[in-house]
């Protein structure tokens, strides 16, 4: 590996695949986002990497000097609300958002030196979409850049997230090379359990950023993501309101909305039309469902009447204790729920990088 790895990352976000990029051994040089409250957060802990903080049809220069010899990846994933298997509403042609894929496309052709390789990550939802169109244009377009392009849904539960979170990857090489996507490297997975059990026990509402542990780690996941720290931030709850707290003392573990009395669920038009995932509350002893919007989705925590803290959601995620999460508890919920699990960003990194040695 003479040459040094430089990495691109396009839309961001709070910096999880930057970060699982870094931990490969990326030098992850600039990253593209426009929401500033995920900014604010990847400066904080990224502080190394220009940002490039503006909407990405903006970037006509690449801020970067950048020699002929380095090997570039570019990579990053386009919003992927419009793609979800959850959402209906706009996942389809007249979703604008759904087209910005082609600003990652448009970057490639930007870069001086053309990308040793390009990593494009969304939601398994996109190669469905539209019947597959969004993903025949994007595959097509970087075929015709010259890249051998290989596809592949990857489950972060089976490279040691706590977390059953399937996304889908689109990995290109310049060389020709066919990339093998990593196997799964963790035979045993880690539960919510291994997450969650040394954090500590809060209140509905609770606002206290920095806290003191609730005892030792029990897991080596959970001793892996806090280090040497006797502290960490993010520990803020959402307040809910009385009936909604009352509703939370119905729910056992893997349960939802649909065991709570329909005497508490009046003030919904229709309860029982509900998604199965309102209302659901984990289960200590297998991985987590799909943290996404879990304060919409009202998540609850697997012992305690109460919704996830930003850190236990961001635990579930991959994300280390030191990474601390900016702004109100809304925009840290969203910067969570939407960040690429750390851990599985590493493993595809990994796998690059051994083909660059």
């Amino acid at each position: 590996m003479a040459n040094k790895i430089i990495g691109i990352d396009l839309f961001s976000g709070a910096g999880g695949m930057s970060l699982g990029a870094l931990e490969a051994g990326v030098d992850v040089k600039l990253a593209v986002e426009n929401d500033i409250h995920a900014c604010t957060t990847y400066r904080h802990n990224l502080p190394q990497t220009i940002i490039f903080d503006k909407d990405i049809r903006a970037l006509n220069t690449i801020p970067l000097k950048i020699s002929s010899k380095s090997n570039i990846i570019l990579f990053g994933g386009p919003p992927c609300q419009g793609f979800s298997t959850s959402n209906q509403k706009t996942r389809n042609l007249k979703n604008d958002n759904n087209w910005l894929f082609e600003e990652f496309v448009r970057i490639v052709k930007l870069l001086k030196p053309v990308p040793k390789w390009v990593v494009f990550e969304n939601v398994k939802g996109f190669s469905e979409t539209e019947s597959g169109l969004f993903l025949e244009k994007v595959v097509a377009d970087l075929e015709g850049l010259g890249y051998k392009v290989s596809c592949a849904k990857l489950n972060a539960v089976d490279f040691g997230v706590p977390q059953k979170r399937t996304r889908f990857f689109i990995v290109g090489s310049i060389d020709g090379i066919e990339f093998e996507f990593p196997i799964p490297t963790h035979l045993t997975i880690n539960t919510v359990k291994d997450a969650l059990d040394d954090l500590p026990i809060l209140k509905v509402g609770a606002s206290e950023n920095w806290q003191n542990y609730g005892k030792d780690p029990s897991s080596p996941y959970a001793n892996q993501l806090r280090g040497n720290l006797e502290k960490s931030a993010n520990h803020q709850v959402t307040r809910n309101s009385e009936l909604v707290v009352k509703r939370y003392k119905y729910i056992p573990q893997g349960g939802n909305w649909q065991n709570i009395p329909a005497e508490l669920m009046n003030n919904y038009k229709d309860f029982t039309r509900c998604h199965t995932g309102i209302y659901h509350r984990l289960r200590e002893d297998t991985p987590s469902i799909v943290i996404g919007n879990y304060r919409k989705n009202m998540l609850i925590h697997p012992t305690q009447d109460r919704g996830l803290s930003v850190r236990e959601a961001a635990r579930l995620q991959s994300f280390p204790d030191w990474f601390e999460f900016k702004g109100s508890i809304g925009f840290q919920q969203q910067q969570v729920g939407n960040a690429v699990p750390p851990l599985l960003a590493r493993s595809v990194f990994k796998k690059i990088i051994e083909y660059l040695k």
